[in-house]
């Protein structure tokens, strides 16, 4: 998930949107238990560094320039638990079972309606407050982040910039290591 070096904060962001969405489509489309799986490992990797990436530099942008920042950060926080404890339990159970199709079906709707809150509110408003320059850096961070960013979900952990500044580095450290020896598919 990249963007182009001219975009900005909101097209890396509307990228990954995309991307992800792509990706459980297709896990619905595929009934081999391993593709499915490695399919749904990338996903949840690549919402995980997405969500990381949003709450270390694009909440903090959003709780300065937007008049309702706080109530949306909080809100969107809410669904990246939300979203965490699913691709938990996606993680935990066979591909081929229902609960993993319940399961998958739950992640769909919350991220459609994150997608939704963001993509028709949030990003519009960025655009309109933030300076050009400022989302454009903004994009380099978050970037940046996904590539250190922890690769699986933690649900118990802290959905906050400091804790991911401090202590995500070391957790996408051990996430990878674990996604190396595991064989798990997060690209």
């Amino acid at each position: 998930m990249t963007s182009t070096p001219a975009g900005d904060v909101v097209d890396v962001l509307t990228s990954d949107h995309r991307d992800v969405t792509a990706l459980i489509a297709e896990i619905w489309s595929v009934r081999d238990p391993m593709v499915r799986r490695d399919l749904t490992d990338t996903a949840i990797s690549e919402l995980v560094r997405h969500a990381v990436a949003e709450e270390m530099y694009v909440y903090p942008a959003m709780r300065k320039y937007l008049p309702d920042g706080d109530k949306s950060v909080e809100h969107d926080v809410e669904e990246h638990k939300e979203l965490e404890e699913t691709m938990k339990r996606l993680e935990d159970v066979d591909v081929s079972s229902t609960e993993f199709d319940e399961a998958l079906r739950k992640l769909e709707t919350i991220l459609a309606d994150h997608v939704q809150d963001e993509e028709s509110e949030q990003f519009p408003e960025l655009r309109r407050r933030v300076p050009r320059e400022e989302l454009v850096e903004i994009a380099g961070k978050v970037e940046t982040a996904k590539k250190l960013a922890p690769t699986r979900p933690h649900p118990a952990a802290p959905n906050n910039e400091l804790f991911h500044k401090l202590v995500g580095p070391g957790v996408g450290l051990v996430d990878r290591l674990r996604d190396k020896l595991t064989g798990r598919a997060t690209k």
